[in-house]
């Protein structure tokens, strides 16, 4: 992994909250409307995070821990921008590729063919870059005989493949990555997993959520460990997952 520079951070986090609905028929009065505009929770209201505060600098590799539930998702979207916090801030200072609910804006009646242009396209990939990488993402999703198929038409499996192959070119320095594999058979996640590889050897940036130990262990360096929304420790990732095991019993 190439080591991390010491620049200025390229995701900044800071006294981060975000605040949810519980129950959508919640019902705030008009005087709440106009008047309450407070930072104390409301009747169903909760914060699946707050007062949350790190920093990541170039070529980190970090891995996020913590029970389901926890925060870990919600706080991969507001590195992706996702969504935005309720108070405190959230600064990425560079481009994000996000490997995170991965199938996410494809479209069911278009072909494979078409979506990958869609999505590669939505990422800021040319029509010209798209051609010169159409082969490869194919051939690493391998699904060469499908390609005019309708998307709706493939398994999970194939979605999967084609998602990552599509996400994992794009050339945005930072890479978010939430469980997104688990759907995929084991020769195929080790495919992707030699692809992250590849990606950090190269200086990229990797924000990683897992709930396996050897995967944490295998690409991350540093660890975030989140508990009822806190960040209560970050430190190297072996003494994360430690951490962790001790006070649950496996990641």
């Amino acid at each position: 992994m190439a080591p991390a520079a010491r620049d200025a951070p390229v995701i900044s986090v800071t006294d981060a909250g975000i605040r949810f609905k519980r129950n959508r028929s919640s019902r705030r009065s008009f005087k709440d409307l106009f008047a309450g505009r407070n930072r104390r929770s409301r009747p169903g209201e909760f914060w699946p995070l707050r007062h949350v505060s790190f920093d990541v600098h170039a070529g980190e590799a970090i891995g996020v821990v913590g029970r389901n539930g926890q925060g870990k998702s919600t706080l991969l979207k507001l590195v992706a921008q996702v969504v935005y916090p309720d108070e405190g801030a959230v600064a990425v200072r560079e481009g994000v590729a996000p490997l995170i609910e991965i199938t996410g804006g494809f479209v069911n009646d278009l072909s494979v063919r078409d979506n990958v242009y869609l999505t590669a396209g939505l990422h800021g990939m040319t029509r010209r870059e798209i051609d010169q990488r159409f082969d490869e993402i194919i051939e690493f999703a391998e699904i060469g005989d499908f390609v005019d198929t309708p998307y709706k038409h493939l398994s999970s499996g194939m979605k999967v493949r084609i998602a990552f192959a599509v996400i994992s070119r794009l050339e945005e320095p930072i890479i978010l990555v939430d469980e997104v594999l688990a759907v995929g058979d084991k020769a195929f996640r080790e495919k992707c997993y030699t692809r992250i590889e590849e990606l950090l050897a190269g200086g990229r940036t990797l924000f990683f959520v897992s709930h396996s130990e050897r995967d944490l262990l295998r690409f991350c360096t540093r660890g975030l460990y989140l508990d009822k929304g806190s960040l209560v420790l970050d430190a190297p990732i072996r003494e994360v997952v430690d951490r962790y095991n001790a006070d649950y019993g496996v990641v």
